[in-house]
């Protein structure tokens, strides 16, 4: 359980993927989770390029007076338009690498600006959002997967703006950038080659352990499945 308190309510959005559905399994399992809501394209059709949609989701749990202690976004893209992971520079096409800005960045930045409102002010509150080792520039030592990297790269000073405003009006908060490891998931499958650090349970498990773990003084932070402190 992440919190100290309970019962406490909780949101996954992009519930339908292979980390994602897997939180929601376990946040519903949890006997103190009193309400868990769930988004997703595949269920919802929610779009994080549809600023609308996103705004519209918001708006109707806002409408409900809905509010969080936990929020995870588990969106995002590795494979692009049947396109993987870049070898070198010479594969990279704009089309493609601007399809995932959008995606795990631009995505991710709508999501924070209209669902982060929604998180609780009168005591701890997370706003979780899956990042990716290979978006640190300080860890990256084999080149390569331009595209991803870069957009999660970008996705993590998303993160770190957001922890710093959002500590403005809610003291409480804690916002970070979370690796979930390499998982078994479709996702990963044509790239991992068998190199999984988890299944989607077990990563479940370890991602809801570390947000238990962190306190408003780590807000902003980028973290792994361990609680480990990545390098940006």
């Amino acid at each position: 359980m992440p919190f100290s308190h309970s019962p406490y309510n909780a949101l996954v959005i992009g519930a339908s993927g292979g980390i994602g559905a897997a939180l929601a399994s376990a946040i519903d399992a949890d006997p103190s989770c009193a309400n868990l809501e769930t988004l997703s394209r595949s269920q919802d059709g929610f779009d994080v390029l549809d600023e609308g949609g996103i705004h519209n989701a918001a708006a109707t749990l806002r409408a409900r007076n809905e509010s969080f202690d936990l929020i995870i976004n588990a969106t995002g893209a590795l494979e692009i338009n049947g396109a993987g992971p870049e070898k070198s520079f010479k594969e990279i096409d704009p089309g493609v690498m601007g399809k995932a800005f959008q995606i795990n960045a631009v995505g991710a930045a709508l999501v924070i600006k209209h669902f982060s409102p929604l998180l609780r002010r009168d005591w701890k509150s997370v706003f979780a959002t899956l990042s990716a080792r290979v978006g640190s520039i300080g860890d990256n030592r084999l080149g390569g997967w331009v595209s991803y990297r870069a957009s999660k790269a970008a996705l993590n000073q998303i993160v770190r703006c957001a922890a710093v405003e959002i500590a403005r009006a809610n003291k409480d908060a804690v916002v970070a950038g979370l690796h979930p490891g390499t998982i078994d998931t479709p996702m990963t499958e044509k790239f991992a080659k068998g190199r999984y650090t988890a299944t989607p349970e077990e990563c479940a498990e370890n991602l809801l352990g570390v947000l238990a773990a962190l306190s408003p003084k780590d807000s902003g932070g980028f973290f792994d499945y361990a609680g480990e402190a990545i390098p940006w």
